[in-house]
């Protein structure tokens, strides 16, 4: 499979394949994603068929694909980076379990319409370009009844200060990151796209320490020192939600996660 060509991505796309192609090695084993309770979670709300048609979408190391694979069903692996679709590859081998892979944008897929039970995508939508073009897509490829899920860092609605905070955060410890939706963001794309938001809910995830963070994306020593200043002069709103603290002398904090549930009619 031939990997994307620059002139066929815009700016965002591009930064994000560049990116997790760069980091691929740090999603392996040993990652926090590969704990994927929030999945088990979340699916056993869905009523999927005994084999489902699943699509995996920004797939990264394949955690989530792999988990519904190793349930019996027939998923196909989705990432705008070879190298991510490599190490899901080899994770897969090393469980005996057999997927299918396909190299392209979040924004627009290579499937036909109505060809899968569920599209999922966790953790990966806030690097996405246009996350209303990722929903109608993941709209038109769902068969009717079919769901849609995403489990992804968020921000509760009416908290702008807070969300512009870490919003900044987030920027500069990973360029290729663009932007957290909040639920109301979120529900409000799946309904133009003519789906149902039938589950929606934002959980406190406890993040690893800030230098662990700052390794996983390779920040760079001129942006970790911008982002230390930005914690130190934290609005009370970003310390309240974030839960900012320090443990043995680390800092740590509460990303708020998000898992949607939308349902096509």
């Amino acid at each position: 499979m031939a990997s994307l060509k620059t002139t066929e991505l815009n700016a965002v796309q591009e930064a994000a394949r560049d990116q997790f192609a760069r980091q691929s090695h740090r999603y392996a084993k040993g990652h926090i994603l590969q704990d994927v309770s929030d999945v088990a979670a979340a699916v056993a709300q869905i009523n999927l068929p005994a084999r489902a048609q699943i699509l995996d979408v920004a797939t990264g190391a394949g955690n989530t694909g792999l988990y519904l694979a190793g349930l019996g069903h027939d998923v196909t692996l989705a990432d705008i980076a070879r190298p991510m679709l490599d190490r899901a590859l080899e994770a897969a081998s090393a469980r005996g379990l057999t997927v299918k892979v396909q190299e392209h944008p979040a924004e627009k897929f290579p499937n036909a319409s109505a060809t899968f039970d569920l599209v999922t995508c966790r953790v990966a939508a806030h690097h996405f370009s246009a996350p209303e073009e990722f929903v109608s897509e993941s709209a038109r490829v769902l068969k009717p009844g079919g769901s849609l899920l995403i489990i992804d860092g968020s921000i509760q609605d009416g908290a702008p200060e807070a969300e512009e905070w870490i919003h900044q955060v987030e920027k500069l410890r990973d360029p290729s990151h663009h932007r957290f939706l909040t639920p109301g963001q979120w529900s409000r794309l799946c309904e133009r796209a003519g789906l149902k938001v039938v589950f929606s809910k934002l959980t406190p995830f406890k993040q690893p320490d800030l230098d662990w963070y700052f390794e996983t994306a390779a920040t760079s020593l001129e942006n970790r020192a911008a982002v230390l200043k930005l914690i130190e002069n934290a609005p009370e709103s970003a310390r309240r939600i974030f839960g900012l603290t320090l443990e043995e002398g680390r800092i740590v904090w509460w990303l708020e996660r998000l898992a949607l549930i939308a349902r096509k009619g």
